[in-house]
Formats: structure tokens, C-alpha cells, sequence
């Protein structure tokens, strides 16, 4: 059995197979299906400083090899998690990492800061590109002034791991990814989902309660592979690429384009076990190819 450990920044992952925020819970819906130790990490749901409500439904569609969505971060606040989420997740055996988001970078700063809090949440992902949010979320993600913003007053309030998620609705991400490790980022994530919309043709409106949503899914994963190994190619810091993974070919795939470690998402809706057989599908790979060490493939194209 070859070696899938690997690190990003401080943080030490047994596997690169990760969750993506917002296809996972917060973990423990899943435990019926697979062994949560035997991830590299989960990243639970977005929190905020406050409750949201979400946005009105539809907000949910599918498309060709994809789905939209414009759920738009509702959770109920980062005190409801201290109190009544971490107690059920702090002692699950893998990186417990939350994915915090804001309208202001006062609003992330706190929310990082209560999070820095609790023992057993090693890290954070900050999301500075989530297209679902009117008043927020991309606004920052999209210039490297707004990023820069976030990041340092995060930064500031926040000790451990920090992993920044990009958005791919951007003209250069390498751009915004060098703004934000000079800012102290340990890791950038990437990509959040794309900017989509759907039409019923028989009601002649748009499907989704907003008119638009994030695509998220296979359909996707040629654009984010692209974006991996362009950034991958421009900063110093450990990558993790996601964007239409399901099976252990299209991990490998970003591993070899220059991610440390993956994220598995809207397949997760799928097969709630996809994340375990991707992790094995990797092992069995390198075996079958005389490979010791993981380390060996990431980044070799």
C-alpha cells in the first residue's frame, strides 16, 4: 500500500480525499455509509457570524452532467454550531474543517475567531467566492483589493490552518490566488462553482428562485482542472482541487495537475460511499504503477 498522507500547511491529512463544503452536512449524516476516519478531511456546511434563512425555493436544478444550485448558504449561525454541532463532530476521527463565510470582512474575521475557539477544529475554509449570496461572498472573491480584504482580517483573528476558496468567476484566478497567500493564506481551494442558469421553456421563466445558481458537478471539471494547474504553476502554498470528481481517475487527474489533496462534492449526492472508493481507487492505482508515495504524482504534468 503506497503512502496517501500529505500536508496542507500544518495540517496533516492520512489521505488527499476530502469533503466539499455543502455536499456533506456536517458529517455525521454519512456515518451509516462509510467509516468518517477514513477521509483525509470533511469540510462541513457553510457557517456565518449570523443565522440565514437561504434563499426562496426553487433553488435547486438540474443540468447536463451537472446541477445548479443557489441555496445560499443558509445555516443557523456560528454560535448554534459551538454549541450544538461541534459537540457531535469534535471527536469523529479525521480533520473536522468548517467553511465560513460573511458579508463584511468584520463578519468572517469574528466568525474565524469564535471558531479559533474550539479545540478540535484544526481548520478553516474560507469562502470568498460563493456565487449565492447577494451581498457577499463573490463580491470578494472576484478582485484581488476584495480578496486581500478578507483574507487579512482573517488572518489577524485566525491562528490556525487557513485554506481560501476561489472563485472561478474570475479573468485570472492565478491573480487572485497570489493576493491571497501574500496575506497569510496557507492553501487555496478552487474551484467554487460557475455562474449558471436554467429556463423552463413551458413557463417562460427562470428555473431557479434567483434566476441564477452555482453549476457544480462532471460538467465542470475540464474548467477546474485548467484553474488547478494554473495556480498550482503560480504560488508556493499547497493546492486542493475540486469541481466534478467522482471517481478516483478524475482525483488523480487533479493530483497530477498539481493539487496536494482533492474535494469530492455533488457526486456525494449520488453515492454517499464515492468518497471511500475514490480513496481506494487512488491506492490501487499507485500500486498497480509501482508508486510508493503519493508525492510522486502530484504535480507531474
Amino acid at each position: 500500500m503506497a503512502k496517501l498522507n500529505v500536508n496542507i500547511g500544518a495540517l496533516s491529512l492520512k489521505n488527499p480525499v476530502m469533503t466539499a463544503s455543502g455536499t456533506f452536512g456536517y458529517g455525521i449524516e454519512f456515518e451509516d455509509f462509510i467509516d468518517l476516519g477514513g477521509l483525509g478531511g470533511i469540510i462541513v456546511k457553510g457557517t456565518t457570524l449570523k443565522p440565514r434563512q437561504g434563499n426562496d425555493y426553487p433553488r435547486m436544478a438540474e443540468t447536463a452532467s451537472g446541477m445548479l444550485n443557489c441555496v445560499g448558504l443558509q445555516n443557523k449561525g456560528v454560535d448554534y454550531f459551538c454549541e450544538h454541532i461541534y459537540p457531535q463532530i469534535k471527536d469523529i476521527d479525521t480533520n473536522m474543517i468548517v467553511n465560513v463565510s460573511g458579508s463584511s470582512p468584520e463578519d468572517y474575521a469574528e466568525c474565524a475567531a469564535r471558531i479559533d475557539a474550539l479545540d478540535k477544529i484544526p481548520a478553516i475554509e474560507l469562502n470568498i467566492s460563493c456565487p449565492n449570496v447577494k451581498d457577499g461572498g463573490m463580491a470578494f472573491g472576484v478582485t484581488c483589493a476584495g480578496a486581500s480584504s478578507v483574507v487579512k482580517a482573517v488572518r489577524q483573528a485566525y491562528r490556525k490552518t487557513l485554506i481560501v476558496k476561489l472563485s472561478p468567476n474570475v479573468t485570472d484566478i492565478a491573480e487572485i490566488a497570489r493576493a491571497v497567500e501574500a496575506e497569510g493564506a496557507d492553501s487555496v481551494s478552487l474551484i467554487n462553482t460557475l455562474m449558471g442558469m436554467a429556463i423552463d421553456v413551458e413557463k417562460r421563466k427562470k428555473v431557479l428562485s434567483i434566476g441564477t445558481g452555482g453549476l457544480s458537478g462532471p460538467c465542470v471539471k475540464p474548467v477546474a482542472l485548467r484553474m488547478v494547474n494554473q495556480v498550482a504553476k503560480a504560488v508556493r502554498i499547497p493546492v486542493v482541487g475540486l469541481g466534478g470528481i467522482s471517481t478516483a481517475k478524475d482525483a488523480l487527474e487533479f493530483l497530477m495537475a498539481g493539487a496536494t489533496a482533492i474535494e469530492i462534492g455533488t457526486a456525494n449526492f449520488l453515492d454517499p460511499a464515492v468518497t471511500i472508493k475514490v480513496r481506494d481507487g487512488i491506492n490501487e492505482w499507485l500500486d498497480v504503477h509501482g508508486c510508493q508515495d503519493i508525492h510522486e504524482i502530484i504535480g507531474c504534468v
